[in-house]
């Protein structure tokens, strides 16, 4: 018999969280988050479309670019349904399986996205460092063979996940976190053992952990380069090559980072701040990562400013 039944041994529905406390405001709170997923979904889109039809953004800084557009997009679509759901139409119950579908979505698009951070990295790296080489060793095959290693390496990743989750047994508490599902978050209403799962939760966190590492590496490297700059021009040139990658790691780090802590070291923190981190976490770093870019990145500024006057005449 299988364990999600509506016996007394298993439950097959889970329970989403909103703001807790202000229930009655939900809808009021629904119309940001539309307004943020619809802005975050046609930002990324301009992005792709962007880079798929102008020629002269045919560079590797701007296919890895296409690949954080379509992460961020990814990230946007696994956590609409739910969150509009609960804060819409105040309907916060999820299927079992949905909700484990869910969040190997959400884990997987969030490690592709950790991934190409790091590579992007490594780009400015090599285009300070080694500038006459960077067009041989960041080729566009390169960049896509790189772009689909890592995006298969993500999904084998998390693959395990939602498998996981379904041979544990859940019996009594049926309420998660948050407006969305995370396997940390599933994994502590489980009645069963559920040690597996907390080692290899930790382990793709770690990982993911070392991708901040690496990044950090690559910006000391970055800056050590900088300071060898004589020009102060020049060493704002280069920094401002780096200027919207910088953006980007912290809008997507910060949030995990805090909420991890809040965890870790504040138990007793209130629960309507986790759940707003939480919540930052899948909404912020798609919105803000196409305006970052179309503001700091000349070429797309340009590309854009030229579609719309063409539009004018």
């Amino acid at each position: 018999m299988s364990v999600f039944n509506t016996s007394e041994k298993g439950i097959s529905t889970f329970f989403l969280t909103g703001i807790p406390g202000v229930e009655h405001a939900h809808f009021w709170v629904s119309i940001p988050i539309c307004i943020m997923y619809l802005v975050a979904i046609l930002g990324n889109c301009t992005i792709l479309f962007l880079i798929k039809t102008e020629t002269s953004l045919h560079e590797p800084m701007y296919y890895l670019l296409s690949m954080l557009a379509f992460s961020d997009l990814g990230l946007s679509i696994s956590s609409l349904p739910t969150m509009l759901r609960v804060f819409l139409f105040n309907a916060t119950g999820i299927s079992s399986d949905a909700c484990f579908a869910q969040e190997f979505f959400i884990h997987g698009f969030s490690a592709v996205e950790s991934s190409v951070l790091l590579v992007m990295a490594i780009d400015r790296f090599v285009a300070i460092h080694d500038p006459l080489r960077y067009t041989s060793i960041f080729t566009p095959n390169r960049v896509f063979k790189t772009g689909f290693v890592l995006a298969t390496l993500c999904i084998l990743l998390v693959l395990p996940f939602p498998f996981m989750l379904k041979r544990l047994k859940f019996c009594k508490k049926s309420i998660l976190s948050h407006s969305y599902c995370l396997h940390q978050d599933v994994m502590k209403l489980a009645c069963s053992d559920n040690r597996i799962n907390i080692i290899y939760g930790f382990l793709v966190a770690l990982l993911s952990l070392l991708n901040l590492v690496f990044i950090s590496v690559s910006y000391v490297l970055i800056l050590k380069i900088v300071l060898g700059i004589t020009s102060h021009k020049g060493r704002l040139k280069v920094l401002n090559t780096c200027f919207s990658h910088i953006c980007a790691v912290f809008i997507f780090y910060v949030p995990i980072i805090t909420l991890a802590a809040l965890h870790r070291f504040a138990k007793n923190a209130s629960p309507v701040i986790r759940v707003i981190i939480a919540d930052i976490f899948l909404l912020v770093p798609p919105l803000m990562n196409p305006i970052v870019y179309s503001v700091k990145s000349q070429q797309i500024k340009n590309v854009i400013l030229a579609k719309l006057c063409e539009k004018q005449h």
